[in-house]
């Protein structure tokens, strides 16, 4: 059997991964399945009994009712949002980090870079909540500078800074490591055929970064997209996202094919942008 192994090292790797790809099938595919399985059933109005047969009420619905509309446009919108602010925040914390710095600097970016990662999620949340409520610290300084209140607690506002900073990190991280890919002898280059410093980085550096950045964006952009607990904390009256309708349909109404189907929304999305990443060389960075 070990000849046969050495000889065949394909199967080698076949046996070797067998475990993994059978548990990721069952588990993950398995799961995908049923939940675009639930999706096309329904709920009896009379009894509240899941009907097993197939249809496609709940996804007419979604784009009928224009409040579903509403709430799928503010989730993509403000995870587009996102990205962009990570993306604008990243490249040049990523640039100085990566070629400006000196060594000693470079490890204290990075530490501050991982310090947020290593606290609570919620820890993270709330803090920031206290900053924009009403009362919080951002309006005291504001207020004592003579710029009036912002009051931007409890709003879109406070959701897009609160998701800006939590991400941050996943959006440095990739491009960090994209910018010290690249040969410094590229830059020299540029620099000597009498291209100044923004050139260089629109024609030389960002089409080298890019795989990067979209590697960032995956985990910025998907992360906010699926989050329902920074818009339950920070969120407004008008700050509802996909998340928070799928878990008031499962634990409050008890319409699991609808919530199913409104579930499949940001998975077609996140499907389409990998397609999309993928093709423009982002899974290469990650």
């Amino acid at each position: 059997m070990s000849a046969a192994l050495f000889r065949r090292p394909w199967l080698r790797a076949g046996l070797l991964l067998s475990g993994p790809t059978a548990w990721f099938v069952l588990i993950y595919l398995g799961a995908l399945f049923l939940l675009f399985l639930s999706a096309l059933w329904s709920v009896d109005s009379f009894s509240g009994k899941i009907v097993h047969s197939w249809t496609f009420a709940n996804f007419e619905t979604l784009f009928k009712v224009s409040a579903y509309r509403t709430i799928a446009l503010r989730t993509v919108g403000i995870a587009a949002a996102v990205t962009v602010t990570d993306i604008l925040l990243a490249v040049p914390f990523a640039f100085f980090a990566a070629r400006i710095a000196s060594r000693r600097l470079q490890a204290a970016l990075f530490v501050a870079v991982l310090i947020p990662l290593w606290s609570s999620y919620l820890v993270r949340v709330f803090a920031w909540r206290l900053i924009l409520a009403k009362d919080g610290i951002l309006n005291w300084f504001v207020g004592n500078v003579g710029l009036g209140s912002l009051n931007i607690g409890y709003s879109n506002w406070a959701m897009w800074i609160v998701f800006s900073y939590i991400w941050l990190p996943f959006m440095i991280l990739p491009v960090w490591a994209a910018i010290e890919r690249v040969p410094d002898s590229f830059i020299e280059a540029s620099a000597d055929l009498g291209a100044r410093g923004w050139r260089s980085f629109r024609l030389v550096l960002l089409p080298l970064i890019l795989p990067g950045i979209l590697a960032g964006s995956i985990f910025t952009f998907s992360l906010t997209l699926g989050d329902f607990i920074t818009p339950t904390l920070v969120g407004g009256a008008g700050s509802t996202f996909i998340g928070n309708v799928v878990y008031q349909e499962v634990g409050i109404s008890n319409n699991v094919p609808f919530a199913a189907a409104f579930a499949t929304v940001p998975l077609v999305i996140m499907g389409i942008y990998l397609l999309i990443a993928r093709r423009l060389g982002a899974f290469e960075a990650l």
